[in-house]
């Protein structure tokens, strides 16, 4: 068997695992962006443009052995991909890495770094005018987005709403009462139960001022954001592979993360059908699964490392630098940590430090 493996994006387990492979295999990372987008920093970025460039880590010093193919994979198949350009990478091994999208600005929506700073630097000059801000999703992103416009402009008035009766299901009741408190010192307004009867008139993000129709009251805001709606980036899956994708777009993986069925193919991060929160921790950690299984296939033993989903439910969820909730797993239960320690572990610099690190730009 040969030493080729073709890694199809480079975001956190894409590149994680280009890494750990670099010196051992032959590896061609495929990825369009012309820079690696830490997107646990773009709601950050969002509200202050001087800080922006630290969520943008060119990929010339991710691998020294490798090979970085800025295209978009079109096709993917058992034997290796095809480029938009019409060019053919055969490999002897394929790592599915092709994450998600997700709704700007949460998720950058160009594949030129330049050009996304540009775009977030635009839209913080509507935001930074605009009055009344309503955010549609009171997720883990719309809840942050909530905390960084706040820690920017605490004057200013952010509703969030969401169909969900319930805020952050499934945590602890002391993290969910310390969320709602922090969400009420800030002064944003939070309606659960809430749905858009239709869409704001405007663009996200743009400035202009509507009034709204809900399920309940009726809202006016200068500017709005979506801040929910993932969708697996799954379609340029050919062959036998389009077989494994589920009715949501992800891919079924058995328990060393082979594509069901596929020896030699592999899925990670956000596009498995995995039942576990989508999260770069994750994502980096089948990155270790699935770097384990293939150098064991080069050597020609069977692959034995495992993922196994924890049922555990855990959060780091910065409201600002400052403030934020988190919950984590411990061998008594779960650990609720106060805002202090969400700012030090997380909050101060989003994890810019570590992605410096890997990316060679510290």
């Amino acid at each position: 068997m040969g030493r080729t493996v073709v890694v199809v994006g480079g975001g956190y387990g894409g590149a994680a695992i280009a890494k750990a492979l670099d010196q051992e295999a032959d590896v061609v990372l495929v990825e369009p962006k012309d820079a690696f987008v830490h997107a646990a920093g773009s709601l950050r970025a969002l509200v202050r443009p001087d800080w922006a460039g630290n969520i943008f880590f060119p990929y010339a010093r991710l691998l020294r052995r490798g090979t970085v193919v800025h295209e978009r994979a079109v096709a993917a198949d058992t034997g290796g991909v095809t480029l938009a350009s019409g060019r053919r990478v055969d490999a002897d091994y394929v790592v599915l890495a092709s994450g998600s999208g997700y709704p700007y600005p949460a998720k950058m929506d160009t594949d030129s770094s330049g050009e996304a700073l540009e775009r977030l630097r635009a839209t913080h000059k509507e935001l930074a005018d605009a009055t009344r801000v309503l955010i549609t999703g009171a997720g883990p992103v719309g809840l942050e987005l909530s905390g960084e416009i706040k820690a920017v402009w605490p004057d200013k008035h952010v509703t969030v709403i969401d169909p969900a009766g319930e805020l952050m299901p499934g945590f602890t009741p002391q993290m969910r009462a310390d969320l709602r408190r922090q969400l009420e010192t800030l002064g944003v307004e939070l309606r659960l139960g809430t749905s858009l009867l239709a869409p704001p008139p405007t663009e996200p993000g743009t400035l202009g001022s509507f009034t709204a129709a809900t399920t309940g009251e009726a809202i006016s805001a200068d500017l709005w954001f979506r801040c929910h709606g993932v969708r697996p980036n799954s379609d340029y899956l050919d062959g036998d592979l389009a077989a494994a994708r589920t009715e949501r777009g992800q891919v079924r993986v058995t328990e060393t993360l082979n594509v069901d069925g596929h020896d030699h193919v592999y899925a990670i991060g956000d596009l498995t059908d995995l039942d576990e929160a989508k999260m770069a921790g994750h994502a980096t950690r089948h990155a270790e699964v699935v770097a384990q299984n293939i150098l064991a296939q080069m050597r020609g033993e069977h692959p034995t490392a495992v993922y196994r989903p924890s049922a555990a439910r855990m959060i780091l969820l910065p409201l600002g630098p400052n403030g934020g909730v988190g919950q984590l797993p411990s061998p008594d239960g779960p650990v609720v940590l106060p805002a202090s320690a969400v700012s030090e572990r997380k909050g101060t610099d989003l994890y810019t430090g570590r992605f410096a690190a890997l990316f060679g730009t510290a």
